[in-house]
């Protein structure tokens, strides 16, 4: 599994970081999401998939 994020496209709500902290975090200057973890092992598969569904600007991609 491969986590992707677009920064460009994040809007700060925070919804991954609330999802999953052991993958993402925000930048405390401007609230953007930060990717901790690219390559997750499988006990956060469904976290990352959620925190992807959940983010309301599509700026997480799981592959």
């Amino acid at each position: 599994m491969k986590i992707s994020v677009d920064q460009s496209r994040c809007c700060g709500s925070g919804m991954c970081v609330l999802t999953d902290p052991d993958l993402f975090d925000q930048n405390e200057e401007d609230g953007t999401v930060v990717l901790l973890v690219e390559h997750p092992g499988p006990g956060h598969e469904a976290t990352a998939k959620e925190a992807a569904s959940l983010c309301p600007a599509g700026a997480i991609t799981v592959s």
